[in-house]
């Protein structure tokens, strides 16, 4: 099994963007005996957030894990795509706390680049983003899927991630998983 990777040493008490998807399952598994750790989940206000949510609060009564639970907000702009209103709102969400981790790893990193390369401004994922944080950047997936096949913890896959009709996901399926497996 491939051990988990940080970029940098973490503070001990600290909140998990948690999803209930396979990375965000690993990482706090992985930060679970040696951090204080608050889950934050962001509800989309769609089906498939009651969805994760219902894993998500289980998951974290199960542990005694405390879970802190943000909803959109605001009204969709027009010149703002749903995922980029998403985004922008959940952020906005993970900014109340004082030190966040997210689940970025490796293969986000990758599809990022080539995502905003196509769309002629290639960018590269930061490490950081005022208070949230993004430590597990040298990790492929892989390594989060193995974490959790190695150790029988169960996570949610979010359908809507692999609909090919979303270019992020076409090369999320075709290009970075067919290459980093």
């Amino acid at each position: 099994m491939d051990m988990i990777q940080l970029l940098h040493k973490l503070p001990r008490k600290l909140t998990v963007a948690f999803s209930g998807g396979v990375d965000s399952v690993a990482i706090m598994d992985f930060l679970g005996n040696n951090h204080e750790l608050t889950a934050a989940f962001f509800h989309h206000g769609t089906d498939v957030s009651d969805h994760a949510y219902d894993f998500v609060h289980f998951y974290c009564r199960d542990r005694g894990i405390p879970l802190k639970v943000g909803y959109m907000r605001d009204q969709k702009p027009k010149d703002e795509s749903w995922e980029e209103h998403w985004r922008n709102q959940r952020y906005k969400f993970l900014e109340e706390f004082e030190y966040v981790v997210t689940g970025h790893h490796l293969n986000d990193c990758i599809e990022t680049y080539i995502w905003s390369a196509m769309h002629g401004n290639p960018i590269v994922i930061p490490d950081t983003r005022k208070n949230v944080h993004r430590p597990f950047l040298l990790n492929p997936k892989q390594t989060f899927i193995d974490w959790c096949n190695n150790k029988n913890l169960s996570w949610r896959e979010d359908w809507t991630n692999v609909d090919d009709k979303y270019m992020r996901n076409y090369i999320r399926k075709n290009v970075v998983e067919q290459r980093l497996s």
